[in-house]
């Protein structure tokens, strides 16, 4: 069993954010896998299951960016998953636009809802990292940036971003995230 929770913030006004990559690349995914998420407000996010050769639950938090830690605590121990079977799709500001990393465990990197989840739960879970950086970081402070929608040139390879982070994560449901070649 695999815990896939994207982060982002609940919202309309958020919803093509740069921060809001975790939600894209998981709806991407239930669309992918013909399930629907539907809001669990006991567990603090939108949930869908689905029963393949291994079972995974689909999650994004409605508890805002800095505070996914408590809905991904309770969806975890609601369904019995184990920390290590738990993987985070975010956007990171310290990789190039588009460049994503995966790996297990470590530091927040400074982002707020993957230190929130640290926090919660430990560190020993999976990071699908999707890189956000651009020139506009370096003339508005990161909080605002975060929280701007992406722009045209970046608009235009956002599809295929969010179809390279499903197709590692379907690579890493067949032979173990440890086994991905990411560049």
């Amino acid at each position: 069993m695999k815990l896939i929770v994207g982060l982002g913030n609940p919202g309309k006004e958020y919803e093509k954010t740069r921060h809001n990559l975790g939600f894209m690349v998981v709806d991407a995914l239930a669309e992918k896998l013909g399930v629907k998420l539907i809001a669990e407000r006991k567990l603090k996010a939108e949930v869908a299951i689905t029963l393949r050769a291994e079972t995974l639950i689909l999650a994004k938090p409605d508890t805002f960016m800095n505070h996914s830690g408590s809905s991904v605590s309770k969806i975890a121990s609601y369904y019995k998953v184990a920390v290590e079977d738990i993987w985070v799709i975010s956007d990171d500001l310290d990789l190039e636009y588009g460049t994503i990393r995966v790996r297990k465990g470590g530091s927040s990197g400074g982002h707020n809802g993957l230190k929130d989840i640290i926090e919660k739960i430990g560190e020993d879970f999976v990071r699908f990292r999707v890189g956000i950086k651009n020139p506009m970081l370096q003339k508005i402070p990161s909080e605002k940036f975060v929280l701007q929608n992406f722009d045209s040139a970046e608009s235009d390879d956002l599809e295929e971003i969010i179809k390279k982070t499903l197709q590692l994560i379907v690579q890493a449901l067949e032979k173990g995230p440890e086994h991905l070649s990411v560049k």
